[in-house]
């Protein structure tokens, strides 16, 4: 079989490979995206039914092109936002080739080689777009000879999909909360491990808090420390968009645990950290209300006072009395639903590129291997870089980045860090 060569090589056609395709495009450079499935398939197919975007219509998306038929405060449901991305590819003519997956990278030379499903690629050029969610992380914590359901979220997709009786669901992220408050409202007795998060207000004096982060610089903020990458964010768009209130989920009878520290002989052992990971989402919500009406008297905003976004409901009695040892049997749990994310998995790519945790070594997704490059990271080149307008914009620097070195004298990070 003939070996194909191309200048750029973008692996996945995501929402990063997606605008990768466009900025390569709009530079005149030759590329391919090569998707193993259909394009957005993660929307379509890794997320529970009745997932809507965490940002309004009018924020998670493209520059380019709105949600046809939404309204931009609304909030996208996952099919739509996959069909977006659909359509938005075939209004740049992206070169997306999908039902190929890509088997290894290595490198020649200056030439990458690419073995992939339908054979191999030769390109000078490859762009990592396959994103951070690839390998669920399910800790094993509870035995699989416990006898209950255990899923991880990604494959979680809707109450009737467990076996009957009480759930407990470990993670309180945006994936966490909205499950677990799915299946409150399916009449489930739900269980709820919360950890350290933060817990913006859906939206504060008339605008999301999509809009504030912005205003206030939040999401152009850089890594604040080592190991501080990841943050976990308390925020939905289910129902319309409301803001995560834990103490109102307890009062509505959901019980709600800190951290899940150990299991032994069907007993789940608790950290007694509830009240004080409360206490952080609290402030983190009241600083973001502070900062909120400090800028709006700093720049004579008329925006309408909104007293209600401090209200503070009574604690349920599952945090004035902390659970600290849970005897699943006796609660009635039959099955677990593990929201606590995912990890990167760079299997596939058999270059010196990564860490010693296998994650990529980059500068604003620049690789330390001259022609390698990613996008589509937390935290790539500022907090908005895992938000659909922030890789469009990480996508576009790459592009000018690969536009500007095509003479093959770029230097990897190097040259970017000089």
């Amino acid at each position: 079989m003939a070996v194909e060569k191309v200048d750029t090589l973008v692996i996945g056609a995501g929402q990063a490979g997606v605008a990768m395709s466009e900025h390569l495009g709009r530079r005149g450079i030759s590329h391919l995206v090569l998707e193993k499935a259909r394009i957005a398939e993660n929307w379509r197919t890794a997320r529970w039914d009745s997932l809507v975007a965490n940002g309004p219509a009018w924020h998670d998306r493209f520059p380019g092109m709105t949600f046809p038929g939404l309204d931009g405060e609304a909030f996208a449901p996952k099919e739509q936002v996959a069909d977006y991305f659909v359509t938005y590819a075939e209004k740049i003519k992206a070169p997306i080739r999908c039902g190929v997956e890509v088997r290894s990278v290595g490198k020649e030379g200056a030439t990458f080689r690419v073995e992939t499903s339908d054979g191999v690629i030769e390109a000078r050029n490859v762009v990592s777009a396959t994103g951070a969610f690839q390998r669920p992380i399910m800790p094993a914590l509870v035995p699989a000879q416990a006898g209950l359901t255990q899923i991880h979220s990604n494959t979680y997709r809707n109450p009737g999909q467990l076996p009957e009786g009480t759930v407990l669901v470990i993670g309180a992220g945006s994936s966490g909360t909205q499950i677990a408050d799915e299946l409150l409202r399916a009449g489930r007795r739900v269980y709820l491990s919360i950890g350290p998060h933060d817990r913006p207000p859906r939206r504060y004096r008339g605008k999301d808090f999509c809009w504030w982060l912005g205003v206030l610089g939040i999401w152009d903020l850089k890594v604040p420390a080592p190991n501080t990458e990841h943050v976990t964010i308390a925020v939905s768009g289910a129902y319309g968009g409301q803001t995560v209130d834990f103490r109102r989920l307890g009062n509505r009878g959901m019980t709600l645990l800190g951290r899940a520290e150990s299991y032994r002989d069907g007993v789940l052992h608790v950290a007694p950290d509830l009240v004080d990971n409360i206490a952080r989402g609290d402030a983190n919500h009241l600083s973001l209300l502070d900062r909120a009406d400090a800028y709006a008297a700093e720049h004579g905003l008329d925006l309408p006072e909104d007293p209600e976004a401090r209200h503070k409901e009574p604690d349920p009695a599952c945090v004035t009395d902390p659970i600290l040892m849970l005897d699943l049997k006796e609660a009635g749990i039959t099955s677990i639903v593990w929201a606590t994310g995912y990890a990167v998995d760079y299997g596939w790519l058999k270059l010196d590129a990564l860490d010693e945790k296998g994650r990529p070594v980059h500068e604003r997704g620049v690789s330390k291997v001259p022609g390698l490059f990613f996008v589509g990271l937390p935290w790539l080149s500022r907090r908005a870089s895992s938000f659909i307008w922030g890789c469009w914009h990480d996508a576009d620097y790459l592009a000018g980045y690969i536009a500007e070195h095509r003479s093959g004298k770029d230097t990897g990070v190097a040259a970017v860090a000089s």
